[in-house]
C-alpha cells in the first residue's frame, strides 16, 4: 500500500471512496469485497479516508492495508470527523479517474457492480449518477431509491405521491430488473461521471450527516444529469453498522433535512416543512416525551448552528 502519497501519476478507470469511522473491520471486509467481485479489466482505485476514528481502530486498518500490498490501495486520515460529504470531498482530492464511486464501507458487493454500472454509462448518455440494489445481511431485498426531499414528501408522504403519479414517483418498494430513473440514490453506493461531479461543486460540506445525496441529485439534474438505479448490480447493506440511531442523529436528521428544503424550496417551503414538523412532534411528544427535544428543535427552526459537525475538536495526528 501506498501510503500519504500526494500524487497519483495515472488516469484510472474509477476512483472508490469510502470512509472509515470507528468500524474498521467493517471497511476490512469491503474493501475485500471489492478486490474479489471486481473484474480485472478494470483499472480502479481504493481511496479510504479515516475520518478521525480512535487510534485503535484507525491502526488496526492501516495494517490491513499496509499486509495486502495492494499499489491501488490508499489510506488517508482526516484530523476531524467531518462527516459524510466533508470526509468524501476530503477523499475525492487524491482521485485521478473517470469515474467516482462513493461506496459504504459496511457494504459488501455480490457481484462486479462497478463493471456492470460502468457499462450501463458507457452505452447510455442520459445517465449521470447511479446505484446499486441494496440487500440487508440476511439477503433481503432494500429499497434503493427515493424521492427528493420536499415539502410533498414530507407533509402527504411517499405512498401518496407515488399513487398520483406513477411516473414521476416510480415505487420504491418494487422489484426492478431493467434500469429506472429514479429521483436520487442511497448515499451507501453512489457512481458519477467525475467531470459532472466537479462541475457541481461536489458535495455539500455544510451537511454533517444525512441527505447529501438528495443535495447531490437535485443539483446533477439542474444540468441535466438524471439519477437511475441499476438492478443488475447489487450489493449487501448492513444498515446503520457504521452510525448508531442516537438522539442526536436523530436530531442531525431534521438539521439537515430542513437545511436542504430551504436551500432547494426557498423560504416557504422551509416554514410549511417547519411548521408541520413542529406540529408533528408537539403531539407525539405527549406519548412519547423523548421526542419533546425533536419538538423544541424544529420549533427553533433546527439551524445548522445546531449540528455535531460544529462540536467536533480537531485531534492532533501523530
Amino acid at each position: 500500500m501506498k501510503k500519504e502519497s500526494t500524487s497519483i501519476y495515472r488516469m484510472f478507470d474509477i476512483a472508490i471512496i469510502l470512509i472509515n469511522y470507528n468500524s474498521s473491520q467493517h471497511s476490512i471486509n469491503c474493501i475485500q469485497s471489492i478486490v474479489e467481485k471486481t473484474s480485472k479489466n478494470i483499472n480502479y482505485q481504493i481511496i479510504a479516508v479515516d475520518n478521525c476514528s480512535q487510534e485503535e481502530d484507525y491502526l488496526k486498518l492501516e495494517q490491513f492495508c499496509n499486509a495486502t500490498n495492494l499499489q491501488n490501495l490508499h489510506l488517508y486520515r482526516n484530523s476531524i470527523n467531518s462527516g459524510f460529504g466533508a470526509g468524501n470531498m476530503f477523499g475525492v482530492q487524491f482521485s485521478s479517474a473517470k469515474y467516482l464511486a462513493f461506496i459504504n464501507n459496511d457494504t459488501l458487493f455480490k457481484n462486479d457492480c462497478l463493471s456492470i454500472i460502468k457499462h450501463e454509462f458507457e452505452t447510455n448518455d442520459y445517465i449521470g449518477i447511479a446505484g446499486a440494489q441494496a440487500f440487508d445481511e440476511n439477503d433481503n431485498f432494500m429499497v434503493s431509491l427515493d424521492h427528493f426531499a420536499s415539502p410533498a414528501r414530507e407533509i402527504l408522504g411517499r405512498g401518496f405521491l407515488e399513487s398520483l403519479n406513477k411516473k414521476e414517483y416510480p415505487k420504491r418498494k418494487k422489484r426492478y430488473i431493467n434500469p429506472v430513473k429514479v429521483d436520487f440514490v442511497p448515499g451507501s453506493f453512489m457512481f458519477v461521471r467525475s467531470e459532472d461531479f466537479f462541475e457541481i461543486g461536489g458535495f455539500d460540506t455544510n451537511i454533517f450527516l444525512y441527505y447529501e445525496e438528495t443535495d447531490l441529485c437535485k443539483r446533477l439534474k439542474k444540468i441535466s444529469k438524471d439519477a437511475y438505479l441499476i438492478p443488475k448490480a447489487e450489493f449487501i447493506h448492513f444498515h446503520g453498522a457504521s452510525t448508531e440511531k442516537s438522539p442526536a442523529i436523530k436530531k442531525e436528521l431534521k438539521i439537515s433535512l430542513l437545511y436542504i428544503i430551504r436551500k432547494h424550496y426557498g423560504y416557504f417551503g422551509y416554514k410549511s416543512v417547519q411548521m408541520f414538523l413542529t406540529i408533528k412532534y408537539f403531539f407525539s411528544s405527549i406519548l412519547k416525551p423523548k421526542n419533546w427535544s425533536l419538538f423544541f428543535l424544529v420549533l427553533s427552526g433546527a439551524p445548522i448552528s445546531r449540528s455535531l459537525k460544529l462540536k467536533q475538536k480537531i485531534r492532533k495526528i501523530q
